[in-house]
C-alpha cells in the first residue's frame, strides 16, 4: 500500500542564512569521522585489533574506567543530590567546582592531581608514609585521574534529573512513613534512573577516552597506565595504520553509546515520550450499590485506637486546632488562604508555618514527617510513576513493616472498595486523572494513620464517580480513629464529609463551625459564594447596609451602626422583572442581565447594575420565556428586606 507522503509543517523551512552555516558545521565535525573511515585498513582491521598490545591495553581501559564508574557513582549521586535538593553557603562555588574538570585542559588536570596526590604533592608523602599508596604510575593513578575528568558529567546529568523531580513525590512517601534513606532508594533513585543512566553512560565513555590527565599524572606504562588512548598515542608513531584502527574501534564504542542514549534516556522525570496516554475515565456504573465492609482489623483497630488532634499554627497560617477522634474537619478558603500551608505544616513540611502537633497522648512536633503518623493526599494524587496502582497502594503498609503477601492482600481490598481494584496492574501512566486519584486516597486510607489530609480529593473525579468515592470515603471517615482534615472547593463535601467547616483567610481563621451553621450564616463572601450565595459586605446603618461597592441595602433586622458586616442573599429570593415592581420588595434596581447559566432545574441569571454590586438570580426556564430573558436584556431585581441575612464580620 502505498504510503501518505509527508507533509510540511507551514513556516517550518530553515532560512537560508541559517542552513548553509549550519551545514557548514555539519560537514566540519563530520569530516574527521570520515577521514578515520576512509583511512582504515579494513584488510587488517582484525589484525590490528587483536595484537597483544592492543587488547592488553583494551582491557586496562576497560578496568580502569569501571573503576572510575563506580567511583563516580560513590562520590557524584550524593554530591548531584546535596546540589539539587540542599541550599548552602558555598553552593555556587561547589557547583563550579564540578564543572571545572570539564573545561579545564586535560593535562592541566593531570598536573593539578600530580600537585595534590603526587610524592612531593599535599597529600602524596602522607598517603605513601601512612598507608603505603603511591598513585602516580600505578593503576590507581590512572583510575584516578579518569574520575576527575568523567565524574562531573555523573553529576551534572543526575542534578539536572534531580531538579525535575517534584519534592512532591519525596514528600508523599514521607507522609507514609517511609524514612529519608528508603525515600532516596524506592522514590528518588527509580523516578531519576534515565539522568543517572545518561549520565553513568557518558561518566563511562568519558574514563575510557580519557588521555592528558592520565599520561600527566599516571605515566604511560604498558600493562599498568597504559590505557587505549595511550595506545593510540604511541601507534601513531609506530605504525599509524594500526593508530587508525584502534581509535576506530574508541569511535565506534562512543557511537554507541550516543545512540543507546538518543531520545531514551535523556530527560528529566515525567518527560517520557513513549509513556502510554492516560486511559479515559471508565463507567463505574456497575460499581456495587453495597460497598465491600473494610476489613475486620482496621474496625477493630479504629475501636481500639483513638487519636484526638491538638494543634498551635504559627507563621503565615495562625489558628489553634482542638478535635476529637473521628472528627473530619472540611478546610475552605480562596486561594491564597493557607489552606496547603495548614496541611503542610501538619506535616512538618514548610516553612512558612509551624505546628506544634499533638496526636493522642503523643507530641510529635519533634518528629520528622515519617514519624508522624500523618499520610498526605497531594492535589495531583503524587503517585508513583515506576510502581503500578497495587504497590503504590502498599507502599506505606510495607513502610511499617506489614510482610509483602498481607500487604498486598490489603491494598488490593483498598481498591477493590475504591472501585479501581481491576486496574491494581496499571502504572499511573496508565491511568486516568479520576482513576489515579483514587488509587492515591487508597494508598493513604491504606498506611493506618493518626492523621488524615486530603488536599481536594475528589476534584479530577466525574459527578457520578465522585458520588461513589464520598460515599466510601464518608463510611471510612465515620470508623476513623483519628483526625481528617479535607481541603475542598466543593459546597456538597463540605456538608456531606465534615462535621465542621474551618474557614482561613489570609491565614487566619473567619468560621470554625459545624456545615449547617457555616450554611445558614457564612462569615466569608468566599464561602457564600461557593454556596451559590449573593455576598454583599458592608457598614450597618440604622436601617440596613452601606454596601462596600455602592448603593444601600435594607435589611429587616439591621445591625449596631458602623459595624462591618456581610449582607447573605439566596439567588432564589431575588425576583427579576420587566418592569419597576410596585409590590412589596425594598430593595429594588434595575440592571442588564450579562450571563445565563444552567443549574439542575433553574436557569441563574448574572444580573449588573450602576446601583448595586453584581447580583445572581434564580429563576424557573418557564419564568425566563415568559419574561423573553436573554444575555443583555434589561431587567429589573427585587430583594425583600426579611430575605436578607446580615452577618457581623
Amino acid at each position: 500500500m502505498k504510503r501518505p507522503a509527508l507533509r510540511r509543517t507551514p513556516g517550518a523551512r530553515a532560512p537560508l542564512l541559517l542552513t548553509v552555516p549550519a551545514l557548514l558545521a555539519v560537514a566540519f565535525l563530520m569530516l574527521p569521522l570520515v577521514g578515520i573511515l576512509a583511512r582504515t585498513s579494513w584488510g587488517e582491521l582484525g589484525t590490528h585489533l587483536t595484537a597483544e598490545p592492543t587488547t592488553q591495553a583494551l582491557r586496562l581501559s576497560l578496568l580502569v574506567s569501571l573503576w572510575a564508574l563506580g567511583l563516580s557513582l560513590l562520590f557524584g549521586v550524593p554530591l548531584a543530590w546535596l546540589l539539587a535538593r540542599v541550599p548552602f553557603p558555598g553552593k555556587a562555588f561547589v557547583r563550579s567546582l564540578v564543572l571545572l574538570p570539564m573545561v579545564l585542559p586535560p593535562t592541566v588536570g593531570g598536573v593539578a592531581l600530580l600537585l595534590a596526590f603526587g610524592r612531593r604533592g599535599l597529600l602524596g608523602p602522607w598517603l605513601e608514609d601512612t598507608f603505603g599508596i603511591t598513585l602516580p604510575f600505578h593503576t590507581s593513578g590512572a583510575v584516578l585521574a579518569a574520575t576527575f575528568v568523567a565524574m562531573p558529567f555523573l553529576v551534572i546529568s543526575l542534578e539536572g534529573a534531580l531538579g525535575g523531580l517534584r519534592p512532591r513525590y519525596e514528600e508523599t512517601a514521607a507522609s507514609l512513613g517511609a524514612s529519608p534513606v528508603r525515600v532516596f532508594l524506592t522514590v528518588t533513585l527509580p523516578m531519576v534512573a534515565p539522568g543517572l543512566i545518561a549520565g553513568a553512560a557518558l561518566t563511562w565513555a568519558r574514563a575510557l577516552g580519557e588521555f592528558g590527565a592520565t599520561i600527566t599524572f599516571a605515566g604511560n606504562l604498558p600493562g599498568t597506565t597504559q590505557t587505549l588512548p595511550l595506545q593510540v598515542y604511541l601507534l601513531l608513531q609506530e605504525s599509524p595504520e594500526a593508530a587508525t584502527s584502534v581509535s576506530l574501534l574508541l569511535l565506534a564504542i562512543a557511537m554507541i553509546v550516543l545512540i543507546a542514549l538518543r531520545g531514551r534516556w535523556t530527560g528529566t522525570p515525567g518527560d517520557h515520550r513513549d509513556r502510554p496516554a492516560p486511559r479515559p475515565e471508565e463507567p463505574t456504573g456497575t460499581a456495587p450499590d453495597v460497598l465491600p465492609e473494610p476489613p475486620a482489623y482496621v474496625r477493630e483497630k479504629a475501636l481500639q485506637e483513638r487519636w484526638p488532634l491538638h494543634a498551635d499554627v504559627t507563621g503565615f497560617t495562625r489558628l489553634a486546632l482542638t478535635a476529637d477522634p473521628g472528627t473530619t474537619i472540611a478546610v475552605v478558603g480562596p486561594n491564597g488562604a493557607g489552606k496547603t500551608t495548614l496541611l503542610r505544616a501538619l506535616l512538618g513540611l514548610t516553612p512558612r508555618a509551624h505546628a506544634r502537633l499533638r496526636l493522642g497522648d503523643t507530641d510529635v512536633t519533634a518528629l520528622p514527617p515519617h514519624r508522624r503518623g500523618v499520610a498526605w493526599v497531594p492535589q495531583d494524587g503524587a503517585l508513583f510513576p515506576h510502581l503500578s496502582a497495587l504497590s503504590n497502594t502498599a507502599y506505606g503498609l510495607r513502610t511499617h513493616g506489614v510482610p509483602r503477601a498481607e500487604a498486598r492482600r490489603e491494598a488490593q481490598s483498598w481498591l477493590d472498595r475504591l472501585g479501581v481494584g481491576h486496574l491494581a496492574h496499571r502504572k499511573p501512566g496508565q491511568l486516568s486523572g479520576g482513576q489515579a486519584q483514587r488509587v492515591a486516597l487508597a494508598r493513604a486510607l491504606a498506611a493506618r494513620p493518626r492523621l488524615l489530609l486530603l488536599d481536594e480529593p475528589l476534584a479530577a473525579l466525574d459527578q457520578t464517580t465522585r458520588a461513589h468515592v464520598r460515599h466510601t470515603l464518608r463510611r471510612h471517615l465515620a470508623e476513623f480513629g483519628g483526625v481528617c482534615l479535607i481541603v475542598t472547593h466543593d459546597p456538597v463535601e463540605a456538608v456531606s464529609l465534615a462535621d465542621r467547616v474551618l474557614v482561613l483567610d489570609d491565614g487566619r481563621v473567619l468560621q470554625d463551625e459545624p456545615p449547617a451553621e457555616v450554611t445558614r450564616h457564612p462569615r466569608s463572601p468566599w464561602v457564600a459564594r461557593m454556596l451559590g450565595r449573593n455576598a454583599w459586605p458592608g457598614t450597618a446603618t440604622a436601617d440596613g447596609l452601606q454596601l462596600a461597592g455602592g448603593g444601600r441595602l435594607v435589611v429587616a433586622e439591621p445591625l449596631a451602626p458602623g459595624t462591618e458586616a456581610l449582607a447573605v442573599i439566596a439567588p432564589e429570593a431575588v425576583s427579576v422583572h420587566r418592569e419597576k415592581p410596585t409590590g412589596s420588595p425594598r430593595n429594588i434596581w434595575p440592571g442588564t442581565v450579562r450571563e445565563i447559566t444552567s443549574g439542575g432545574s433553574r436557569l441563574r441569571l448574572l444580573i449588573t447594575s450602576d446601583r448595586a454590586p453584581d447580583l445572581v438570580a434564580e429563576i424557573t426556564p418557564q419564568a425566563a420565556a415568559e419574561l423573553h430573558i436573554a444575555d443583555g436584556a434589561e431587567v429589573w431585581t427585587g430583594v425583600k428586606a426579611t430575605e436578607v441575612t446580615v452577618v457581623p464580620l
